[in-house]
């Protein structure tokens, strides 16, 4: 990997940082496929059981490299472009997809593709000194990074027009307000907060949270019957396994329980 981004495993935690503090960690030109590489590691890592995404500094992620959008731009050069965006998609698709929930920590500012980046996280925790800003109108440019899809479902279409169309900048009470995000932290241990949430996470029946992540994403395009039939299947699963007889038992018993992993 470059210095673009950083990737480390800390007990049972995969944390990706983002790490070009000078340019408010703006992906560079090997950001997405590195994010797209660790992601996929840490799928395959069956020591992690939880993945963050960071960034380093002051900046969760200002988003698109505006200064490279604009040589690319200038060389009418949309081939770039269009690969970026498969690329993101990819990381879109594999973050709701993968059996291991996704947290974005997001340090501070986050813009555009930043912003879309942390919604595709599963959870979302932002330090007070976090600020929001959907900015791609701005420039001229519409949402990438499945914004149209993702921002609407948790702010309501009309609250989500207004956000893309004026690219206002919002703080972190008013995304939580809004929905946008789980919960806001001080700045100071903002890490040691989310990753206290990370471990519980981590600690939790791995099979549980996967059924829980797949039932929940599934029954946003399925019907209601659809959705109890796929409770009822995956219901059966778990109530047989050993997660399961392990926490029963260890509720009977006033005891933690301690699942396999």
């Amino acid at each position: 990997m470059s210095n673009e981004l950083l990737f480390d495993t800390e007990e049972q935690l995969g944390i990706i940082t983002f790490n070009r503090p000078e340019v408010m960690n703006a992906f560079g030109d090997s950001t997405r496929p590195e994010l797209l590489a660790a992601l996929s590691s840490a799928e395959q890592n069956s020591d992690i059981g939880c993945v963050i995404i960071t960034g380093t500094g002051k900046a969760f992620s200002a988003g698109g490299d505006i200064k490279s959008m604009r040589d690319q731009q200038a060389a009418n050069d949309i081939d770039t472009i269009t690969s970026r965006m498969s690329v993101a998609a990819e990381i879109v698709l594999l973050i709701r997809e993968m059996t291991k929930p996704v947290i974005a920590a997001i340090n501070g500012p986050a813009g555009g593709a930043g912003v879309n980046l942390a919604l595709a996280c599963d959870l979302r925790y932002a330090s007070e000194k976090a600020i929001f800003a959907e900015s791609f109108a701005k420039i001229g440019l519409m949402p990438d990074w499945g914004g149209h899809y993702l921002l609407p479902q948790l702010v309501g279409t009309a609250k989500a027009l207004e956000l893309f169309m004026l690219g206002e900048r919002i703080d972190a009470q008013t995304a939580l307000k809004l929905g946008i995000i789980n919960d806001v932290f001080s700045a100071d241990g903002f890490l040691d907060e989310v990753k206290s949430r990370a471990h519980q996470l981590a600690k939790a029946p791995r099979n549980t949270i996967t059924a829980i992540k797949q039932c929940t994403y599934a029954s946003v395009h399925q019907s209601l019957a659809d959705t109890l039939r796929m409770e009822q299947a995956m219901q059966g699963e778990l109530f047989l396994s050993d997660n399961a007889k392990e926490g029963m038992r260890a509720f009977l018993e006033k005891r933690e329980a301690i699942f396999n992993q």
